[in-house]
């Protein structure tokens, strides 16, 4: 049986229960960190993601972890099995969790998240359906000229952490939180539109977009997110590559979208 414990993150960045805001949003972003663990000591309390940093504002930037911290919504053990563990990732709807020693003892121990897993099941060549089998095509957009604030709010209102940048009916880039949090515009998260200025998402997003088509291999699709670390691959028609590059395409028809958690699925049912 392969465990949790054998694929695992130890020894995981934490803060503790008394970290002020600032210093969390700089360990996100500096850290290039999705989530960080909550402690008292080596007792697991609670997480706090990128989310819940961009929704704080200004006047509440000095509350402490504790203040804003998320409970954990799903419990891992380092001897659990991973197939157990990735449904359990799936049913709450999260890309990773905290693991603790066992069920009773919530000492510490690592972090468990998708990408863990994938690389587990890449690596022993267990190959499921193809791309067009999983994707969602009813996809979720933004345009190049919308203002931060509008993407920032589609995101908290959707839960996806990245979304495809739409110009002229061609997809031509990808915007996610962490481009939104290293740009410095989550720093006051819930505050008007006016104090988060008035960036656009063409001056941030990510172009020309890594993308796929859906004649692909679940396989393929997930080395390329392992390989890139992205969480969310747009899947298209007639794309015009970027000749040195050519998983970036500088535009294409936006056609369908496979999420970590896709891939995923497609690997345990």
């Amino acid at each position: 049986m392969n465990k949790v414990i054998d694929i695992m993150t130890p020894d995981p960045v934490v803060v503790s229960v008394d970290t002020i805001a600032t210093k969390i949003r700089s360990i996100l972003r500096d850290g290039d960190f999705r989530a960080v663990p909550v402690v008292n000591g080596t007792r697991l309390e609670g997480m706090i993601t990128r989310g819940d940093i961009i929704n704080i504002s200004a006047t509440k930037s000095n509350i402490d972890a504790h203040g804003i911290m998320s409970h954990i919504s799903v419990g891992i053990t380092e001897d659990m099995d991973i197939w157990e563990a990735a449904r359990k990732l799936l049913n709450a709807d999260e890309v990773q969790a905290p693991v603790t020693k066992s069920s009773e003892d919530m000492q510490l121990v690592g972090m468990l998240s998708v990408i863990d897993i994938l690389k587990k099941f890449v690596n022993d060549g267990i190959n499921p359906k193809k791309i067009e089998d999983i994707m969602t095509k009813d996809v979720i957009t933004c345009n190049y000229n919308d203002l931060i604030s509008k993407v920032w709010n589609k995101m908290d209102d959707t839960g996806f952490s990245g979304i495809p940048v739409i110009k002229k009916k061609k997809l031509i880039g990808m915007i996610t939180r962490k481009d939104i949090i290293i740009s410095g515009h989550a720093r006051i998260g819930k505050e008007s539109n006016e104090a988060k200025g008035s960036t656009k998402v063409e001056s941030i997003m990510r172009t020309p977009p890594i993308v796929a088509t859906s004649d692909k291999e679940v396989n393929e699709a997930a080395k390329v997110m392992l390989e890139n670390d992205i969480g969310r691959l747009p899947i298209v028609e007639h794309p015009v590559y970027i000749k040195k590059e050519p998983i970036r395409a500088k535009e294409a028809d936006l056609v369908g979208i496979v999420a970590r958690e896709d891939i995923l699925r497609a690997y345990i049912n």
